[in-house]
This record gives structure tokens, sequence and C-alpha cells, in this order.
């Protein structure tokens, strides 16, 4: 069936439709954010220097308030992206694994991709302050896991004819940014030991999901550009 098979609407149109839902819903959630951070709980609001994103999606907000509509709006803003990514990378492997050793490599990173996928939908769905662990499992592994999509696309891309370089050249710097920020992770000071690294831990995960956001529409200029992908 048509919609198997990679095409201008799975590849550009719905990829850039889900990033438009996901910082829509986001924008939203801070908006709707009762208040409270982790060092003060009587902030009022949205604190973008202060507050995590998975604050968002706690079943209680950081003041104590029922979190309720901005919970939903996290949920569903991660759903909307992990659906979308999977679909978006199960077509890869037929447009860039023009040989062999592509079509393994495409199929190792979208395999990877899934992964992540599934830890952005299980990262909306254990709120933070009701399974702490699950949820940490679930966000931190969205990042390992596109770590070695990101990795294993930017060689496919390199080798390939389908696409321009500049975008390979963009693939391996979503995978240096994802790197850096899983170094952030494991060897970046601790949340809980001032408020400066809280901060820091903060705003580099902001700037890792707007890196995030723009290599996503970044890919869909170069399918539209190659002229590859099917109306």
């Amino acid at each position: 069936m048509k919609y198997l098979y990679p095409n201008h609407a799975m590849l550009v149109t719905v990829p850039r439709i889900a990033a438009l839902f996901f910082i829509v819903l986001q924008l939203l959630g801070m908006k709707v954010y009762p208040g409270g951070t982790m060092y003060d709980a009587s902030t009022q609001g949205y604190s973008f220097s202060k507050n995590f994103f998975s604050d968002m999606g706690a079943y209680a907000a950081r003041n104590g308030d029922p979190n309720y509509f901005s919970m939903i709006l996290f949920a569903m803003s991660l759903t909307i992206v992990g659906i979308t990514f999977i679909s978006y990378y199960l077509l890869l492997p037929t447009l860039l694994g023009n040989d062999r050793i592509n079509y393994i490599l495409t199929w190792l990173g979208t395999l990877f991709a899934i992964g992540g996928s599934v830890c952005m939908i299980g990262t909306g769905f254990t709120p933070s302050d009701v399974v702490f662990g699950p949820h940490v499992f679930f966000a931190n592994n969205i990042f390992h896991c596109f770590l070695v999509t990101a990795f294993l696309y930017t060689i496919v891309i390199f080798r390939s004819d389908s696409l321009q370089k500049r975008y390979a050249i963009g693939y391996a710097m979503f995978f240096l940014s994802i790197l850096i920020y899983v170094m952030i992770l494991q060897y970046g000071p601790s949340v809980n030991s001032s408020e400066s690294a809280l901060i820091f831990q903060v705003l580099s995960q902001k700037v890792i999901v707007i890196v995030f956001c723009f290599s996503v529409i970044h890919q869909t200029y170069g399918f539209t550009k190659s002229g590859i992908l099917k109306q």
C-alpha cells in the first residue's frame, strides 16, 4: 500500500506537524504548570531555567498543587512525537539502504530509534513524582538510543547518494550534541548539589531538546530538496 513507502507526507509533512505539535503542547504545558521548583516551592508558574520538562509530566507540581492539565499535555506531546518517529524511521531503510552495508546500518539505526521512541512515550506516562525509577530509565534512554541512531545514520548519509553531504554533517552535529548531553547526564553536577547545578542541568536539557527539534526539521528539508520522495 502507498503509505508503506517513503513519500513526502510521511517523511516531510507529518514530522514537521509533529514537531510543531510538540512545541505548542510543551509551551501550553509550561503556561498551565502551577509552580514550584526543586529549591523553591513558592515560585509561580514554570521556570524555564529551574524546571525540567519532566516537571510538567508530574502528577503534582513542585508547589504541591495538582498538575493534571500540564501532565496530560506533556504525555500527549511525547506520544505524538514517539509514534511519528517510529513511522519515520521504519521508512528510511527503503529510502537510504541503497547497498548492503547501508541497508544493515539503516535497520540498526531504526531499531535504536524505535527504542528511543518507545522511551519517549514511556517518559510521558511515568510521572516522575509517582514512578521515579521508570521515569528516569525512559527519559535517559531516549538519548542513549538516539545517540546510536544518529551515529549510524551519519555514516549512512555520508555513504549514500540520495542526500547532499551537508545533511550528513548535520546528522554528525546531532550525534555530537547528544553525546555531549549524555556525558552531562553521566558526569555533570548533580541537581541535588546546588541550585546552580540544577540550572545547568535544566538548561542543558532545554538545549538538547531544541537541537532535537531543529534536527528533525533540517532532515525534512534534505528530503524535500533531494527530489527522491513520492508525493
